[in-house]
């Protein structure tokens, strides 16, 4: 999945963002409304990484997140 992707549905993600970031908080991501330079760095300051490690992070999140979709839509065509 890329980046424009998840931003044009960053509502709908706020959940998985906060079960993967559970410190983040819903006034952080409110603040970030889909920015990936914020979310990087909100997750690099709360949970004190390099902000390699916050993009390293968020790069397997959004490739998980295209992996979820594809079988979504592999099995919902069966």
């Amino acid at each position: 999945m890329n980046w424009d992707q998840f931003a044009g549905q960053w509502k709908q993600y706020t959940g998985k963002v906060k079960e993967r970031w559970g410190k983040l908080t819903d006034s952080d991501l409110t603040q970030i409304q889909g920015k990936r330079d914020q979310l990087v760095g909100k997750i690099q300051e709360r949970y004190g990484i390099t902000k390699e490690e916050a993009h390293r992070q968020l790069d397997e999140f959004l490739n998980l997140q295209q992996e979820s979709s594809e079988h979504s839509a592999r099995t919902s065509g069966m």
